[in-house]
C-alpha cells in the first residue's frame, strides 16, 4: 500500500494521517467540507483542522487539489517525491479519477515556459471527458 512506499508517513501529524488515510481509501476526489464531515468521530471540528492537514500532505506531495472540483485526491504515485506534471482524466459522469505521468508531455511544457522565460510554479493538467465504461 501507500504508506510503506514512502517514508514521509511518519512523520505525519495524526491529522494530517486521518485526511490521508481517508483519501485513499475513499480513492476519489473529495472536499475539504466533505472531509470534515468525514472525520468528525477522529476529533475534526473546523475547517481549519481539514486545510491545514491538506497543506501539508499536498506540500509533501501526497495528496493533489483539482481546481476544477474544487476538490482533493491521493497521490497515486507517493514514491516520487517530485512531481515534473501533474496529470488527471476526470470522467463527467462517473467522476472516476485517474492519476498519470507522461514524460513527452512535461517535457513540452518544460520546453515552453523556457522559451517564453516563465518559471512555472505549478503544474496540473486536468483533462475531462466521458470514460470508456460511461460510453457504453
Amino acid at each position: 500500500m501507500r504508506k510503506k512506499d514512502n517514508p514521509l508517513i511518519d512523520d505525519l501529524t495524526d491529522n494530517q494521517r486521518h485526511v490521508l488515510n481517508l483519501l485513499i481509501s475513499e480513492n476519489t476526489a473529495l472536499s475539504a467540507y466533505t472531509i470534515l464531515d468525514r472525520l468528525r468521530t477522529k476529533g475534526f471540528r473546523a475547517p481549519l483542522q481539514v486545510y491545514r492537514a491538506l497543506e501539508k500532505l499536498i506540500e509533501l506531495s501526497l495528496v493533489h487539489r483539482l481546481e476544477s472540483l474544487n476538490a482533493f485526491i491521493a497521490c497515486s504515485h507517493p514514491q516520487y517525491e517530485e512531481h515534473n506534471l501533474v496529470a488527471f482524466i476526470i470522467c463527467r459522469k462517473c467522476r472516476n479519477i485517474i492519476e498519470f505521468e507522461d514524460g513527452i508531455i512535461a517535457d513540452n511544457v518544460k520546453e515552453r515556459m523556457q522559451i517564453i522565460h516563465f518559471q512555472a510554479q505549478d503544474t496540473t493538467l486536468e483533462i475531462k471527458g466521458i470514460c470508456a465504461k460511461c460510453q457504453n
